[in-house]
């Protein structure tokens, strides 16, 4: 098979890839937010105020 790997192996590395892309997704999400929330929070804090 392809790179000697077996086609149960493809199946099996195809799910997890499926499985993953949405909990990425959510994890990015929750990232940004956490980074947008960080810099609201230190904006102000030592006289930099614009």
């Amino acid at each position: 098979m392809l790179l000697g790997l077996e086609w149960y192996w493809w199946l099996v590395i195809m799910a997890v890839l499926l499985i993953s892309i949405p909990f990425k997704v959510k994890f990015m999400k929750w990232w940004s937010k956490r980074k947008q929330d960080q810099n609201k929070s230190w904006l102000g804090k030592w006289g930099d105020e614009e």
